[in-house]
């Protein structure tokens, strides 16, 4: 007997398909465009590139400006996103089993840097930070210091959520009824169940500070050249080259991002999983 229910289930089905492949399309298409004029030798009037060349690959690999300004770019990310797990991890954890009326407040400072547009922002670290004691304009550490400020929503947002799925207070009150201190229940049951969201920050974190461009344009100028600033001095002297620059950039934050993926996946170390009905391990 014919199932006439199938075809209601496809055209149901169709529909999400369809805006999912449009969506899909619009968000590569660019990406692919992008990659294509990075490897064009000769694109004036057809749909495609007539001939194609890497030559503009080995141009930006052989430029030590863009080796350095990759290596500065991985130095303020690394920095500030192991400042920003290594404050805001305990500062969060803390307030949220201990002290949960003052969380608001936290809630409230994470938010102010969607507040601030970030050139209005600048402006005015450039006149606090010029001068006075602390001249930190133009060096790396106003970068840092800025750039701790933008993660902190990546990061309140990744580990809180961890906290709340693994019902953080529950798991310290059993763990000091049996025993054991704050800080050891903190780094040995805490931590690596909330393993895979800190993951999810640094990752968050890390594409965030990457890419950014107008606070390191602004508050550190041509001294200090990072990625988006190699970037953008492409951009005026060679499309091509400016092109290969872009999709390098993507890969890298792909990979990175896989990388990341893949460390959530490892289990803590004597971890049990529970059992599905069916037999299967979650």
């Amino acid at each position: 007997m014919r199932d006439s229910s199938k075809p209601a289930v496809r055209r149901k089905e169709a529909g999400p398909t369809i805006i999912i492949a449009v969506l899909l399309l619009y968000l590569f298409l660019p990406i692919v465009a992008t990659f294509l004029f990075s490897i064009a030798k000769d694109w004036q009037s057809s749909i495609l590139p007539t001939s194609y060349t890497l030559s503009w690959y080995g141009q930006i690999f052989s430029d030590p400006r863009f080796l350095f300004a990759v290596l500065r770019t991985l130095l303020v990310g690394v920095l500030t996103v192991t400042l920003g797990l290594a404050v805001m991890v305990p500062v969060i954890f803390v307030l949220a089993v201990y002290f949960p009326k003052w969380e608001k407040l936290l809630q409230i400072s994470v938010l102010l840097p969607f507040a601030f547009p970030p050139v209005v922002a600048a402006i005015g670290l450039i006149k606090l930070y010029s001068g006075g004691p602390v001249p930190l304009t133009g060096t790396i550490w106003i970068l840092i210091a800025v750039y701790f400020i933008l993660i902190q929503p990546f990061i309140y947002q990744s580990v809180r959520s961890s906290l709340r799925t693994i019902h953080a207070k529950d798991l310290m009150e059993a763990a000091e009824v049996l025993g054991s201190g704050r800080m050891n229940a903190f780094l040995r049951i805490i931590l690596p169940n909330i393993w895979s969201g800190t993951l999810v920050a640094c990752l968050l974190s890390f594409s965030m500070v990457f890419g950014e461009f107008v606070m390191g344009r602004m508050l550190v100028g041509g001294e200090f050249e990072t990625v988006q600033q190699y970037l953008y001095n492409a951009m005026k002297v060679s499309g091509p080259s400016a092109s290969a620059v872009v999709v390098t950039y993507f890969l890298f934050i792909f990979l990175i991002s896989g990388i990341v993926l893949k460390l959530g996946k490892r289990k803590p170390k004597g971890y049990l999983a529970h059992p599905k009905p069916g037999g299967e391990d979650q």
